[in-house]
């Protein structure tokens, strides 16, 4: 594909869990791109230096314009181009189901970082040589291969330390992969039932939750090999995700063309908001009460600052919780709470049916305080950093 000016750029990486998000969201959008590694000097001289820090991914638009996160890139692209529908229903919609596909979003963006990162680093024996030749897209372009394995180790190394700060320590890894094993089986049969999470097109749920079950958990030899051996259907989902045109083999929902109804949400799904509430939501939990407490000892900070001396550090501290019979620390990052805040936005939006019908859902589950639990200031983005309001 030849650049020109009808045309993004999308700098990352094809083994990035948030690239892989982007790159199929415009894909299934037929929204032109050509990607290029975040490894270049182009990428080190002209964008990082605009962005404030070496992060991926990032979209220059045709006029030039940055964009970078995710879930900030799917909405400036929907609000580009879809305000009319013109490129077919909206990824993120109204009603139940829209909060329903932001807490989605929010468990595979960060619910999801604890398999993604094991079954990545710790079966060398299986992805080493792989990912090796993964990272070439973010290391500097002509080394030489003495050279190259020494960025791979120096890289490969502060992935690793990242995954002990999300819980991945020998001591876990066992309740990780039945933990892991037992979502791919729900996953499995709701896919079964639906070509995706929410009915018969994808959501921002859907995004999420590919961003670490494709480029780590679909991708890497290990866990792809898994995914295809104990969960087929979700994996032919992996495929229907990244795939530009319309796959007409998958199986129909029953709600023909649109999303489940809010009184017909089937139970492969509360199956899987049970898992969410089990596995995520202590964790959830724990950060949100630390986080509090820490707003509450640093009342001082300035609105549009981090409140940190380095302005693009992500991390606020460690909190302790139980999870699977054991206690597990992980880092605490404020940008979970600007996804959630999406969660409870799109929640504030509901009529009274409608919020009625949430409360019983999300009580079933016991997942109504991802909803209700707030902190006493929103996070946002600013300059392409998570700041306080």
């Amino acid at each position: 594909m030849n650049q020109n000016s009808a045309v993004y750029t999308l700098y990352g990486m094809a083994g990035s869990l948030y690239t892989g998000k982007v790159r199929a969201y415009l894909r299934r959008r037929g929204l032109p791109f050509v990607e290029k590694p975040a490894g270049g000097e182009e990428f080190k001289n002209t964008i990082v230096p605009k962005i404030g820090r070496w992060i991926i991914p990032v979209i220059v638009t045709p006029e030039g314009e940055l964009l970078q996160d995710g879930s900030d890139i799917i909405d400036a692209l929907e609000e580009r181009h879809n305000a009319s529908h013109e490129l077919g229903p909206a990824v993120q919609p109204k009603g139940l189901m829209g909060v329903l596909s932001h807490l989605f979003a929010l468990f595979g963006s960060e619910g999801l970082l604890r398999p993604a990162m094991h079954y990545r680093w710790n079966f060398d024996d299986d992805n080493l040589v792989f990912l090796k030749a993964a990272f070439e897209d973010v290391l500097p372009a002509g080394l030489s291969d003495e050279k190259l394995d020494q960025a791979f180790l120096h890289s490969s190394g502060r992935m690793r330390k990242a995954g002990r700060s999300f819980g991945v320590i020998p001591e876990n890894f066992t309740a990780i992969e039945k933990s892991y094993e037992h979502f791919l089986g729900l996953l499995e049969a709701h896919f079964k039932k639906t070509p995706f999470l929410l009915g018969s097109y994808p959501t921002l749920g859907d995004y999420g939750l590919l961003g670490p079950l494709y480029p780590h958990l679909g991708r890497d030899p290990y866990p792809a090999r898994l995914m295809q051996r104990i969960a087929p259907h979700v994996f032919r989902w992996v495929e229907r995700m990244n795939a530009p045109e319309e796959i007409a083999d998958h199986v129909a929902t029953s709600q023909g063309d649109g999303l489940f109804e809010d009184a017909a949400i089937p139970a492969t799904l509360i199956s899987l908001l049970d898992y969410i509430a089990e596995d995520y939501l202590p964790e959830f939990k724990a950060h949100s009460v630390f986080t509090q407490a820490w707003l509450e000892h640093n009342p001082a900070i300035e609105a549009g600052t981090n409140g940190l001396a380095d302005p693009a550090a992500r991390t606020i501290g460690v909190a302790t919780f139980e999870w699977r019979g054991r206690n597990i620390s992980t880092a605490v990052m404020p940008y979970r709470f600007y996804l959630q805040q999406r969660i409870v936005d799109a929640a504030s939006a509901l009529n009274h049916q409608e919020t009625e019908r949430l409360r019983q859902l999300l009580d079933s589950v016991g997942l109504m305080p991802v909803v209700k639990e707030t902190l006493s200031r929103r996070v946002s983005r600013k300059n392409f950093l998570e700041v306080w309001d």
